[in-house]
This record gives structure tokens, C-alpha cells and sequence, in this order.
């Protein structure tokens, strides 16, 4: 019988032993006799679903006596597999969380299984040059130069809080203050200028660091959807005298439209204000995989700070962020020296970690599936499915367009596609398009987006579908039925609303 003592020791027996792979197998038959679902979700209403998974688990009590590894694993492995989203459904198309790469998953079971953490030398090594090595090749591929250098985050949001604060300290240090001592009030009125699409990670990171939400001023963008040069120059030259402008934050993929921000005349404003550029670019990073796509990131490489989601382009098991730096120099805002994790003394020895280059302490081996996934695919394979799926983008966007029933909202420019049904009855227009979701979504057998997007044709926001593309295995005819299921619920849903009004 396995104890956790076992289990313990033959971890430690052997760094292939990092698992015990006939119990993940023993689970994963498991996870295949489930009752089959029709599609990317399960059905039912909300309630039924986590009501049906939490009871798989048992009553939410500390057993006296646990089940065994493998009884758990194999509990767990249904649960997931009956009650949880399947990511690679090509019907799965609502949010940017593709399917995971195999050999990502492995090597991060194995990150897992070393528990190791980048934070100090002694704690794991072969970590810290993983880390150190992925950065340095992402950054290459952005064109970031020599001094550069970053870190792995656990997600974008982390990524852009961690870019503005180090343009806030940038900023103050030449200034000669203090900001980390003093608090932000000898900084004056703050300002973070960045598009009306940026993502809301922007203002919490002002809220956290004590700018304020205030301190955020949005730039309205063009009919493409793009913030530019001369409206990032029009903001800035509406500032009062005393307001004090720390970061223009671009965005290389905004998570509704994918629009990317016109990067090199935004770069030269930057320049010319001596103002930290930080390129968001979450969503937008793996275009740089594809010679055709990188051209739609030119001026990426003038940037002060880069956010990369490779768990979105990327195919990585979140999180899988990181947050690249023009200068290494810039990262000193996080140095700590701490006596029982990096003495000054270890440093000059050699004995280098990475504590100095985050927010946080502990942080495990994420880099491992990252270079694994790299030295796996390299650029040309990667690039191969950014590239399918931009085309599925594309393709979905004519069909819309073509289908007398929708209305396409804005064209694709990487993977997402923001569209409506267009009801008989055009005051019943949101709430159809927000029924007709749900509807899908109970029935588990589609699965998509919804955001609010300012139509063109009115000025007014309204309620809005999404396709969101991050499946390469995904096909046209995948699309064709995400689409024909679309309309086949709004008209659905229009009727019974009708109906509803009517008997009201």
C-alpha cells in the first residue's frame, strides 16, 4: 500500500521518477469513461454543474483516512473531465485559454515534481538558468538589445502592475526621490497615459501602487481601433502644469479586438517626452513566432517594458507571463538583500538568484515548460499556429460579414472576432445576444465570448458576441458551425423573448 513516506522516496530516487505514471494513467481512463459530453462545456444550468462537481469530491470535511493516490487521482480526473471546460474543442472559442501543450504539461509536472524555486541559488539552479535562458531568448525575439533582461510573472496583470511601478521609480530616482522610502505624494500628479481598450489591469496597477485611478487617462482610438501618435501628443498636451506623466502603456493585442497600437510613431513620442513606453502585449507576443505576423509589432523593440502571455499564444499551462526589460538596471526597483536567502557575500561568490527580479519570494520553475514547448517547436512551428490561427480569425470574420443574420463588429486583426445577431426586433438586440450565450453555454455544446463594444454606426455601446481563435487544430468547418449554432440560438431566443413581451 503507497504511503506518503513511498511516495516521498521514490520522488527523491530518481528525477525521471517524477511521477507515478500509472496512476496518472489509471486516472486518465477514468477521465475517459465519464459520460460523454456533446460539446466544449458541460450542460445545466450553473448551480447543477458545481453542485453535480463538488459532490464527486465528498462532503467538503478533512477525511480521517485519505483514499490512496491513485482513488484520488482517479476521482479528480472525472470530475475534470465530466464537469470542466475540454480546451480542445475547436467549439471552445470564448476566451484566450488554449488547449496546453503535451510537452509543456509534462515538463511542468516535472517543475512540479522538483518543487524547486528561482528565488536563490540553493534552491535550485537548473531552475535559474531556465529562467535566465528563456528570458533572454524572448527578448532577443523582441529586439530588446543587449542590456535586457525580465522575469516570469503569474500573469499579464502582474506583468503590467510590475512595468509601471519600475516606471515610476525610473522616473522618481531621476528626480532624485525616493518613492520606495517616501510614498508616492513627492511624485505630484502622476500620469499613466494609455488606450480606452487597455486592459483593466492598467488602473488596478495605479490603484495598487498608490497613483491612483485618476492618475490613468485614456487616448481615444481610431476607427481601426488603434491608439496613436498624434493622440498619445493630444493627451499629453492637455496636461496641467502639474501633472507629471510616468508611462505611456501601448497594447500589441487588445484582448476584445486584437488591435495592436501603432507601436513605432507611439515609440517616437516616448522618445521625444523621455517618457517609459510600456508595450503590453499579452495577447499580441506570439505573433513575433511568424515572419508574416511580426510585421504587425514593428516598434516593439523601442519599448522600455514588454508583457508576453505565453499562455495565450504560446500554448503554455498558465501562468506562463513574463515581464521583459529594455536595461537590466531597471530591475534594482525589487533588490532586497535578506541575510538567510542572499547575503552579500554569497552574491560576490557567485552564488546568484533571482529574488532581486520580482515581487515575489518562493516562485517555481515555470520557465521549464516554457523551454521546453521553445526547444520542442522552435519559431517555425510556433509560428505555424499563430498563423492557423489568425487565418481562422479571418475566415470567421467573412463569414460573419457574409451572413445577412450578423453583424460584424470589427475586423480580425489576430484572433478574435467581435460580432452580433441582428434579431427581427432591433430593441430586443442585447438581450438576445446575452440569452442566446447562456443558452449555448447550458446546452455545453458551443462555447463563446461576450463583451460590449461602441458600434460604429451609433456611437452606442451594445452587447456583443466574441470568437476568440487559440485552438491551431481548429478548422473552417469548426467555424462554420460555431456560427450556424449562433444564429440557430438567436433566432431561438429572439422568439421567446418576443413571445415573453407579448404575454407581459
Amino acid at each position: 500500500m503507497s504511503t506518503p513516506d513511498s511516495d516521498v522516496a521514490k520522488c527523491a530516487e530518481s528525477a525521471r521518477a517524477f511521477t507515478d505514471l500509472g496512476a496518472v494513467a489509471d486516472a486518465l481512463a477514468a477521465a475517459g469513461s465519464a459520460p460523454a459530453k456533446l460539446g466544449p462545456f458541460p450542460s445545466g444550468d450553473p448551480s447543477s454543474i458545481l453542485a453535480s462537481a463538488a459532490a464527486v469530491l465528498g462532503p467538503p470535511e478533512l477525511p480521517e483516512h485519505g483514499i490512496g493516490p491513485r482513488a484520488a487521482l482517479r476521482r479528480l480526473a472525472f470530475m475534470l473531465s465530466r464537469y470542466g471546460v475540454n480546451l480542445t474543442d475547436p467549439r471552445a472559442a470564448a476566451h484566450l485559454q488554449p488547449p496546453p501543450l503535451c510537452v509543456a504539461v509534462a515538463a511542468d509536472a516535472m517543475a512540479s515534481a522538483t518543487n524547486a524555486s528561482v528565488d536563490t541559488f540553493d534552491s535550485g539552479p537548473s531552475a535559474i538558468a531556465a529562467e535566465s535562458w528563456v528570458v533572454e531568448v524572448l527578448a532577443r525575439l523582441a529586439g530588446l538589445g543587449r542590456e535586457a533582461s525580465g522575469v516570469l510573472t503569474p500573469g499579464g496583470s502582474l506583468s503590467n502592475l510590475m512595468a509601471v511601478l519600475l516606471a515610476r521609480d525610473r522616473f522618481a530616482g531621476q528626480r532624485g526621490l525616493d518613492v520606495r522610502r517616501d510614498g508616492t505624494r513627492a511624485l505630484g500628479r502622476p500620469v499613466v497615459l494609455c488606450s480606452e481598450l487597455a486592459h483593466f489591469s492598467v488602473r488596478r496597477a495605479c490603484a495598487t501602487l498608490g497613483l491612483g485611478t485618476d492618475a490613468v487617462r485614456s487616448v481615444k482610438v481610431d476607427g481601426a481601433r488603434q491608439m496613436d501618435a498624434a493622440g498619445v501628443s493630444r493627451a499629453l498636451g492637455r496636461l496641467s502644469q502639474d501633472a507629471v506623466p510616468l508611462a505611456i502603456v501601448a497594447t500589441a493585442g487588445t484582448t476584445d479586438f486584437g488591435s495592436i497600437d501603432r507601436l513605432p510613431e507611439i515609440a517616437a513620442v516616448a522618445k521625444a517626452h523621455r517618457i517609459w513606453l510600456h508595450v503590453d502585449a499579452a495577447y499580441g507576443f506570439g505573433a513575433l513566432f511568424s515572419p508574416r505576423l511580426s510585421r504587425l509589432l514593428d516598434g516593439i523593440g523601442s519599448a522600455d517594458s514588454i508583457t508576453a502571455d505565453l499562455h495565450k499564444f504560446g500554448w503554455q499551462p498558465a501562468p506562463a507571463s513574463l515581464l521583459l526589460v529594455r536595461r537590466r538596471a531597471d530591475l534594482a526597483s525589487f533588490r532586497e538583500e535578506v541575510a538567510y536567502l542572499n547575503p552579500a557575500d554569497d552574491l560576490q561568490a557567485g552564488y546568484l538568484g533571482l529574488l532581486g527580479h520580482s515581487l515575489q519570494t518562493t516562485r517555481r520553475a515555470d520557465a521549464l515548460k516554457i523551454a521546453a514547448t521553445l526547444l520542442s517547436y522552435g519559431s517555425t512551428e510556433l509560428g505555424r499556429m499563430v498563423e492557423a490561427c489568425c487565418d481562422l480569425a479571418k475566415y470567421a470574420a467573412r463569414a460573419v460579414a457574409a451572413d445577412h443574420r450578423l453583424e460584424l463588429v470589427a475586423p480580425a486583426e489576430l484572433g478574435s472576432v467581435v460580432f452580433r445577431y441582428l434579431p427581427a426586433q432591433p430593441a430586443l438586440a442585447d438581450e438576445v445576444n446575452a440569452v442566446l450565450r447562456r443558452e449555448l453555454m447550458r446546452a455545453g455544446t458551443q462555447l463563446l465570448g461576450r463583451t460590449s463594444a461602441r458600434l460604429e454606426s451609433s456611437g452606442v455601446h451594445q452587447i456583443c458576441l466574441k470568437l476568440t481563435f487559440v485552438n491551431p487544430i481548429a478548422g473552417f468547418d469548426d467555424v462554420d458551425q460555431l456560427i450556424e449554432a449562433t444564429c440557430v440560438a438567436g433566432y431561438a431566443a429572439e422568439q421567446l423573448l418576443s413571445a415573453q413581451n407579448e404575454g407581459s
